[in-house]
This record gives structure tokens, C-alpha cells and sequence, in this order.
């Protein structure tokens, strides 16, 4: 097989999960904007999931997020998802919206919020059973606004008894995905600040335990694709949560803010094995002024480009040039992958697939948003409900 070939048939199998969240209305602090035609049910959020895969042919699954998404029947969810062609993906723990968890939630000074927290993740992972779901993510909010709050110490301990309890309830098949924020909510401590908290977790926990990188939860200036790197190395890189930032977890879409990081990340995956590996390429974005699914298809494109360059990158010529020391040549090397055009190709890819070489346009042809805001009308739409 020849190197384009290669990377056309790497493209072609590369799968990117969407989120259910990202179908719903969103916002800022302040206002959460409403738009025509935005799902009302989970059933809903799968119908327009449908249509991103049918234009772009590389988002397969859709995460959940619970209670976000709770329905009286999950199993009969699951089979809606494979009616349109798709399949339940990772199962989200909501542990921050409800009035009990003001203090954190698994992390919780009082036993009771705890056991209640830790029900609710339970209770995920019957979701998970009940859908086929092989990860469930989880980011907590705990953490603490004042020093002398809480007991720093005594919080990891807790934490890590959550996790233990959890852990011991996945299944062989089933894995658990340790997210980490460096601030928000919390303002003085957070719970699971960093990748390096994560992975400490996890490895006390085992292999079914990995570690989540959200593109948008880091300090300004961190070097995201040294985590990616590391992580890798040692086995520990579970997913992706991408999106772009310009100050903080902004959860714009991937590659708007920095497309050269994004790129950079997506070399690390491809140094590392990360595409044959079982790492989850996941969305975990808002879409607050833009439309929906149009925002969902753009960011699904966008990975694809910062993968084809990464691809592309000629690996025997950089290895030549690090190992002479030739510092410019090695930059140039990936330079050169990254300011190729790699639309045509990967409209090649589509169109070999049946698709259309242009997602956007055929989207915009397929009539879906006028239909949906026509037959969307009453009941309430999902979101945030700010």
C-alpha cells in the first residue's frame, strides 16, 4: 500500500463521538439562547447526531449525559441509536447541578451527599449495561473557593474511595475516563486539578481506569501535547474532550482558537499510536450564538484536517534531522505538514466513501434544519435552562 493510501484508509476509519449536549441550547452566565428546531429529548439529540454522521462518515457515537439525558428506557435509547446508525458512546456523571453538591459532591464533607453522589455514578453504570456504553467519564466540581474550607488531604481520600467503589463496579469490557479542570467552579482547590492528579488516581485504581485530555482545561502556555505524549507512553491516555479556548473553558470548537495546537496534538497521537489505540476522539463543546449541527459538522472537519496533516508528516526525514541536531529542518519538516492543503484529499476520502466531498454544503442542501424547526414546535427544548 502506498503512503497516500495509507493515510487515506488511516482517515477513512478514524471515528469521532459527538456529544448529546452539544444538539441542545447554551449559553454564557448570563443568557442561554434558544434556536428553531433544537432537539426536545434524547431521542431528538440522536436524530441530529444522525445527520453529522450521515454528511461526514466519522461520528458513529454520541456521548450521554446524565440526568441530562434520562429516559425511562435506555436499552430502547440504545436501539433508536442503531436504527439511525449510530451507537451509544461514553456515559457523562452529572455530579454538579444539584443543590446537595454546593460543597463538592463525592468529596463531600457529609457522608450522605456522598452516598448520594456515588449512587448516581452507579446508577451510570447500569446505563452503561443497559446501552452497550464502554466508558463512563467523569469530571467532578468538587474542590474549594477558601483556604481552611476543607481538608485538602481528607478530600483526596474521599475521592479516591468514590473511585475504588466504582472502579470495582465496571465491567471486564468497561472502562472509566478521570477527567481534570484546573479551576471552575471551584476557585481555591479543585478536586482533580491536572493530569497528573488524574493519572495518580488511576494508577492505584488499574488498567480499566484512564485518563481524559480536555483540550480547554489547562493554564495558559501549557504544553497540551506533552500530556498527550506522556499519557501515551504510558498507556494511560483514555480519550479526548476537544474544543478550543482563548482564556479559559471556553468549549468552542476544536481548532478555532489554535488550529496549529491541534495539529501539534494530533502529531503526538500519531507518534504515540493513539490512532490504532483505544483512545476516544470525543467533542465536548457549546455551541451558544452558532447553529448546532452545522458547529458539530465544522468541528468533526476539523480534526479530520489536523489529522490528515499529521499524517502527513514526513517521520523519516524528522527523525533525520533531530538526530543531526538540525534544529531548523526538524521545524520545517512539521511545518511543511501543516500548511498543506489537506481539503482535497480528504474530499477524496469522502467521496470514496459515498459521500459528499463538502459535509457543510450537503448539509445545507439535506433541507434538516428547516424540517426540524417546522415539526419542533411545543414542549421544551433541551439545555441548560438558564
Amino acid at each position: 500500500m502506498t503512503e497516500h493510501a495509507t493515510v487515506k484508509a488511516t482517515l477513512t476509519s478514524q471515528a469521532i463521538e459527538t456529544p448529546s449536549w452539544a444538539y441542545g441550547n447554551s449559553g454564557t452566565r448570563f443568557k442561554v439562547f434558544a434556536r428553531p428546531g433544537v432537539p426536545r429529548t434524547p431521542q431528538e439529540k440522536l436524530d441530529d447526531a444522525a445527520k453529522v454522521h450521515e454528511f461526514t462518515g466519522a461520528a458513529p457515537t454520541v456521548a450521554l449525559h446524565i440526568p441530562w439525558d434520562t429516559v425511562d428506557d435506555y436499552a430502547a435509547l440504545a436501539q433508536h441509536a442503531r436504527d439511525r446508525g449510530l451507537a451509544v458512546g461514553a456515559i457523562n456523571a452529572n455530579t454538579f447541578q444539584d443543590d446537595a453538591y454546593r460543597l463538592g459532591s463525592v468529596c463531600h464533607p457529609e457522608a450522605a451527599v456522598r452516598r448520594k453522589a456515588l449512587d448516581g455514578l452507579m446508577a451510570c453504570v447500569d446505563i452503561m449495561d443497559a446501552t452497550g456504553s464502554r466508558d463512563l467519564k467523569l469530571w467532578f466540581a468538587d474542590g474549594t473557593n477558601y483556604p481552611g474550607q476543607d481538608d485538602i488531604h481528607g478530600r483526596q481520600d474521599r475521592l479516591a474511595e468514590a473511585l475504588a467503589a466504582v472502579y470495582e463496579r465496571l465491567g471486564d469490557d468497561q472502562r472509566m475516563l478521570v477527567e481534570y479542570k484546573l479551576f471552575e467552579p471551584a476557585f481555591y482547590t479543585t478536586d482533580v486539578p491536572d493530569w497528573g492528579t488524574a493519572y495518580a488516581h488511576c494508577l492505584k485504581l488499574g488498567p480499566k481506569a484512564q485518563v481524559v485530555v480536555d483540550t480547554g482545561h489547562h493554564a495558559p502556555g501549557t504544553n497540551i501535547e506533552f500530556i498527550v505524549a506522556t499519557l501515551l507512553r504510558e498507556g494511560r491516555l483514555g480519550g479526548f474532550d476537544f474544543n478550543s479556548r482563548f482564556y479559559a473553558d471556553d468549549d468552542l470548537m476544536v481548532g478555532a482558537a489554535d488550529p496549529f495546537q491541534l495539529f501539534r496534538i494530533m502529531y503526538e497521537v500519531v507518534r504515540g499510536g493513539g490512532l490504532t489505540a483505544d483512545v476516544a476522539f470525543m467533542l465536548d463543546q457549546c455551541h451558544n450564538i452558532e447553529e448546532k449541527i452545522p458547529a458539530i459538522i465544522r468541528s468533526v472537519m476539523n480534526v479530520q484536517e489536523a489529522t490528515a496533516k499529521a499524517l502527513l508528516v514526513d517521520r523519516a526525514a524528522l527523525a533525520d534531522a533531530q538526530r543531526t541536531g538540525d534544529v531548523l529542518e526538524a521545524n520545517a519538516v512539521l511545518m511543511d505538514a501543516y500548511n498543506t492543503d489537506v481539503r482535497p484529499l480528504l474530499a477524496e476520502v469522502r467521496e470514496e466513501q459515498g459521500l459528499d466531498g463538502d459535509p457543510m454544503a450537503a448539509y445545507r442542501r439535506s433541507g434538516w434544519a428547516v424540517k426540524t424547526a417546522e415539526e419542533r414546535v411545543g414542549g421544551q427544548q433541551a439545555g441548560w435552562g438558564a
